[in-house]
């Protein structure tokens, strides 16, 4: 299963330490072939301050000027989209410093979360099942922003998926799950880690404890707290390296269990293929 699952999700089991430039080159032309053969003229992200989000950040605006020097007219747009006052709003403006995108748009979705969750019926459900679908709602609501400026300027949105929070189903469905282009897919965290490094990132942001910060009740609640093993378990894991018992458990239960995510809707024919989970 371990092999099935890396081949599914497309392991780049060959990129090593060494092998950044002609990686970083690769993902580049993916993203300015995407954007050319689409048609539209800008690349739109959200920029988290995680170092997801300043890779594939960094990628685009280097894709866009590549673009540029070839003649063809395409800018990238870099969102901030707090809820009211984030936390570690200097790492994003850090990444920002980094990434040096042509144009940025800030956004707070305070409002709009804060409206939607108050409109809901009451219900039976307790504070953190409540607090939970608020961390949901952030993402989506972070996502309609993203793609209404996409439409404003004949953009595509970007997603910042890779290999580990694809395995552990770690996104969510409609929210950070959506997008147009992925150019980190197949990666490991380390690998992302790694092209991080080679672009030149500052290593505070490289190697910063990754959270999705979406829950009020537990803000900051690092990634691998969530899946309950380590990102390195997780990369040993799709690069095919022995591992517990233990840790094998978690994250093939998590694949199954959010093989959904990964799905297109379900269809009459599809049924029976799938199933339908709450996230």
């Amino acid at each position: 299963m371990q092999a099935r699952i890396a081949e599914e999700l497309n392991i780049n089991r060959a990129l090593v330490s060494g092998g950044e430039p002609r990686e970083i080159q690769r993902r580049i032309d993916f993203i300015k072939a995407t954007l050319r053969s689409s048609g539209c003229k800008a690349l739109v992200l959200g920029i988290s301050g995680g170092v997801d989000s300043l890779t594939a950040g960094r990628l685009c605006q280097l894709a866009v000027e590549q673009l540029r020097s070839e003649g063809y007219a395409a800018r990238f747009i870099a969102m901030r989209l707090p809820y009211k006052t984030q936390a570690d709003e200097r790492d994003a403006q850090a990444s920002l410093n980094f990434i040096t995108a042509d144009h940025v748009d800030t956004l707070n979705i305070a409002a709009s979360v804060d409206g939607l969750m108050a409109s809901l019926t009451a219900t039976e459900a307790g504070a953190a099942q409540v607090d939970f679908i608020k961390g949901n709602v952030k993402a989506r609501t972070r996502m309609i922003a993203q793609y209404a400026v996409a439409n404003l300027h004949n953009g595509l949105v970007v997603g910042t998926d890779h290999g580990a929070e694809a395995l552990m189903g770690f996104f969510t469905k409609f929210g950070d799950g959506a997008c147009d282009l992925a150019p980190l897919s197949g990666l490991t965290k380390t690998q992302v880690r790694l092209l991080a490094s080679a672009l030149g990132a500052p290593a505070e942001l490289i190697h910063k404890q990754p959270t999705a910060d979406l829950e009020d009740l537990a803000p900051g609640k690092a990634d691998e707290q969530a899946y309950g093993c380590t990102y390195a378990e997780i990369d040993a894991y799709l690069m095919g390296e022995p591992v517990s018992a233990r840790v094998r458990a978690i994250v093939e239960r998590a694949y199954a269990n959010t093989a959904h995510k990964r799905a297109l809707p379900v269809v009459p024919d599809s049924i029976g293929n799938t199933h339908c989970v709450k996230k």
